[in-house]
């Protein structure tokens, strides 16, 4: 949240809507410190300690984020983040999610770093998270019930999966808390991606450190653009990895969040076919396509969002129409076509459909007169004769 907020994220607009969370007994403190040579925000949650603040539960925050003002964006990501540490520590500890507990001040504390990460990000506009290797320190730690090697056993199990780096520093890099944030939120770690750099920010932590500044660094910029952001691509055949796996034991409502966290990581499509198993069961086989690079990322959010315990892939060749994004001015506003072209002739003409439906939405009016009214100009402007 500091790094953020010495980033660019506005801190009277991140007051204002963390106070939508509707919980007493808090402030929020910004200043600017020094560490080392650098300058950093430093942000502390000051909590009146006067007031009675109970042991939380897992429930219990997601009560909380439910009954604010806040967006449900902003509520779905931090109750995706809290669900994911429960469960880390549920397996260090052998316990179960409801089990576990975040103490007194701390789960304020929690609450607000955690709510307070995701809005940062929200307000500065940020669609895409990466980080790099992550620091995990060493030595030992107080906890709970003596003494604990450094990264506790809860952060351990959140770092599953992503990249670490021991630094030589003797301390505690990553808390439980931070760990599930970025490894909620960041949809890539190791190496920086490549873009150009608009802000960085410097967040200050608490400790003082031997051979380092405690400083968290970030970089906020624009990234080159996804391929289904593309304006044009050009005919052609390419390579493309098939992700499958079966399931026979999920609920179906978890099934479309599934799919958008797949979208969402890059896969170019995803389907459900159902099938029956071995006696006589019925399941689903969900087969994801993408580029050969996404392979890890994407077998990772399946194994998090879905009760899958194995995904299989292999390559596939796949022939692709020269295909071109316009922009067509309607009666109800603007909408972006896909044209798909074969050997220089127009094939299909094709509107973004969420778009269509925002508009249809926003405006009362039926999906179906908004699409066909799309689809007729976007005709007109890209086949001046009409054709179809």
């Amino acid at each position: 949240m500091a790094s953020l907020i010495d980033a660019g994220a506005p801190v009277n607009r991140l007051r204002e809507e963390l106070a939508k969370l509707r919980l007493p007994g808090w402030e929020l403190s910004v200043r600017e410190v020094m560490k080392g040579a650098f300058r950093a925000t430093k942000v502390d949650v000051v909590i009146d300690r006067s007031a009675h603040h109970a042991h939380r539960s897992l429930s219990d925050i997601l009560a909380i984020l439910g009954a604010s003002a806040l967006g449900t964006d902003i509520t779905a990501d931090a109750a995706r983040i809290f669900t994911r540490l429960a469960d880390a520590e549920a397996r260090a500890h052998g316990t179960t999610r409801e089990e576990v507990h975040f103490h007194d001040v701390g789960a304020i504390d929690a609450i607000v770093d955690v709510v307070g990460g995701v809005l940062a990000l929200s307000l500065l506009g940020v669609e895409r998270v990466s980080c790099s290797a992550l620091p995990i320190g060493g030595g030992m730690v107080n906890g709970p019930h003596g003494k604990i090697p450094i990264p506790g056993p809860g952060t351990a199990e959140l770092l599953r999966g992503f990249p670490v780096v021991d630094t030589g520093v003797r301390a505690e890099l990553v808390t439980p808390t931070g760990a599930a944030i970025l490894t909620t939120l960041a949809e890539g770690a190791g190496r920086m991606p490549a873009m150009t750099v608009a802000s960085v920010g410097y967040g200050a932590g608490t400790m003082e450190l031997p051979t380092i500044p405690n400083l968290l660094r970030c970089f906020v910029g624009e990234t080159e653009p996804s391929p289904s952001m593309i304006e044009s691509t050009e005919a052609g055949d390419e390579t493309v990895v098939q992700l499958e796996t079966t399931i026979d034991d999920m609920s179906p409502q978890l099934y479309e969040p599934l799919m958008e966290r797949l979208f969402e990581g890059g896969a170019l499509d995803v389907f459900l076919t159902p099938v029956i198993m071995k006696r006589g069961r019925p399941g689903v086989v969900l087969t994801a396509l993408c580029a050969p690079d996404l392979v890890g990322e994407l077998s990772r959010r399946l194994f998090e969002e879905s009760s899958t315990i194995g995904v299989r892939w292999s390559e596939r060749r796949r022939a692709r129409l020269e295909r071109q994004m316009v922009t067509v001015q309607t009666i109800y506003g603007a909408v972006a076509c896909k044209v798909s072209s074969f050997e220089g002739r127009v094939v299909t003409v094709t509107p973004e459909f969420a778009e269509v439906a925002r508009i249809a939405r926003e405006k009362s009016l039926p999906v179906r007169e908004v699409l066909d009214q799309a689809r007729a100009e976007a005709r007109r402007e890209v086949l001046p004769s009409g054709g179809r």
